[in-house]
């Protein structure tokens, strides 16, 4: 029997879209398609040439693809150029630190005890008729209480307990109570003074490294004076 003619042939079944060219670029390549245009633009057009004939993608969908791409594509350049524009601030800002290299800062921070005494500033209420030194731990744990002449002035912080043997070295807070017959009536930190030695830039933060190894943040410094001749 000789073929009808004048009907088209069934049209052949649409190749299978390959895995590593769509799932791969949905969960490996998320960073390739925020970076490189392109590579959407050929996923796109490989999608078109592989879409069901009888099913075809609406239109509207392929442009809200595109927008989309495009909002996130802009996300990631603002992201990366508020990062770039940080770090130039932070590099600026620090310009202004080297000028403290030297000078004699009282810092209002954890007392960071390396061995050697160390010398704070101390503040009594002008009422007061005795004064308490009060050492907290790292721990929040009280580990030394002792008594101090009820006036405002520096200190040379010896760091002994209770039995007077020396504490271990680590981080501790200090804090002076004021009283008045035995009661308390003011309690005020305890500043830490020490020499500036070195400004740096740490992860886009702004450091500034003491005598004593101490590091803290220009937000923590309270005062600059010369160092004692």
């Amino acid at each position: 029997m000789e073929p009808l003619t004048g009907i088209a042939p069934a049209p052949a079944a649409p190749a299978p879209v390959a895995p590593s060219t769509a799932d791969g670029a949905e969960t490996g390549g998320n960073s390739a398609l925020s970076s490189d245009f392109e590579t959407f633009l050929r996923m796109l057009t490989t999608q078109l040439q592989n879409q069901d004939p009888l099913n075809p993608v609406d239109s509207a969908d392929f442009a809200v693809q595109l927008a989309t791409f495009s909002s996130v594509e802009q996300q990631v350049q603002t992201n990366e150029l508020l990062t770039g524009l940080g770090s130039q601030m932070a590099t600026l800002g620090m310009a202004q630190f080297p000028g403290w290299i030297g000078l004699e800062a009282e810092v209002r921070a954890a007392v960071q005890f390396t061995g050697d005494p160390v010398e704070v500033e101390v503040a009594v209420d002008p009422n007061a008729d005795t004064a308490e030194l009060v050492v907290t731990n790292a721990q929040g744990a009280v580990v030394a209480r002792s008594a101090l002449p009820a006036e405002s002035g520096p200190l040379l912080w010896e760091a002994r307990d209770q039995q007077g043997q020396p504490l271990p070295e680590g981080s501790y807070t200090l804090s002076v109570l004021s009283l008045i017959a035995g009661e308390t009536v003011a309690s005020h930190d305890v500043h830490m003074r020490s020499r500036v030695a070195e400004a740096r830039l740490d992860d886009g933060e702004v450091r500034l490294v003491l005598d004593n190894g101490q590091s803290v943040t220009p937000d923590e410094v309270i005062g600059l004076r010369p160092p004692p001749v």
